[in-house]
C-alpha cells in the first residue's frame, strides 16, 4: 500500500500489490477498498461528540480497523458498538483492544464486507473511507438505516449530499489533511412515511 501526497486538496490512495487471499491465512478475502490508516485519538473523540453519542445508542464503525472508535464509544459513553472490517488482522487487534479496555461485553467485531453487513440496528455510523467508497455506500446507508440515524465521516464527504454539520479537529500534530475535517449527516425521513 502506498499513500500518495495530497494535490490541490484531494488525496488519492493507491493500493499497490493487494491480491485477494483467503481468510484462512489471516488476509482479507478480497482486496481492500481503502488502506488502513488509523483515526487520530483527537478525531475519535470529536467524531463521537459530533454524533452526540449517548449510552442508548448503537454505534457501527464501518471499516473499524483496530476498533478504536468502537472501544471509545463503549468506554466513554456506555454505548453498544459494532465494528465491521474485512481484514481479519484488524478484527483480531480490535478484539484485543476491547478486552484491554474492559468493554468486550458492550462491543462486537465482525469480519465482513461493509457493503454486505447488516447495519439496520445502528443509530450512529462512523466512517473513515474514501469519498468514492462513501458514494458507493450512500444508497445502502439511506436504505438500511432508520431516519434520524447519525453518520459521521472522517475526512471524506459524500459528494452532493450536504452534511448537517462540519467540524475541524483542532490541535493535531499530523501534517497531512487526514483526521482534520469531520462531516455529520442525518438520515432523512423516507418519502411517503
Amino acid at each position: 500500500m502506498k499513500l500518495r501526497r495530497c494535490i490541490v486538496g484531494v488525496c488519492t490512495f493507491a493500493i499497490l500489490g493487494l491480491a485477494a487471499a483467503s481468510a484462512q491465512n489471516g488476509q482479507p478475502r478480497k482486496p481492500l477498498d481503502v488502506p488502513y490508516v488509523p483515526t487520530t485519538e483527537e478525531a475519535v473523540a470529536a467524531m463521537l461528540r459530533l454524533a452526540d453519542v449517548k449510552n442508548t445508542d448503537v454505534v457501527y464503525d464501518l471499516g473499524c480497523g483496530d476498533g478504536r472508535i468502537v472501544v471509545a464509544a463503549a468506554k466513554n459513553y456506555g454505548a453498544k458498538a459494532v465494528g465491521i472490517d474485512i481484514d481479519p488482522q484488524r478484527i483480531a487487534e480490535a478484539n484485543a483492544n476491547a478486552k484491554r479496555a474492559g468493554v468486550e461485553k458492550l462491543v462486537r467485531f465482525e469480519e465482513n464486507d461493509l457493503f454486505q453487513a447488516d447495519i439496520k440496528e445502528a443509530s450512529v455510523v462512523t466512517l473513515f473511507l474514501l469519498s468514492s467508497v462513501n458514494l458507493k455506500l450512500k444508497p445502502k446507508l439511506l436504505a438500511d438505516l432508520k431516519p434520524g440515524t447519525r453518520i459521521v465521516s472522517n475526512t471524506f464527504d459524500m459528494g452532493d449530499w450536504k452534511p448537517e454539520k462540519e467540524f475541524t479537529v483542532p490541535n493535531t500534530d499530523d501534517d497531512t489533511f487526514l483526521s482534520h475535517r469531520l462531516y455529520l449527516w442525518i438520515v432523512p425521513a423516507r418519502e411517503g412515511k
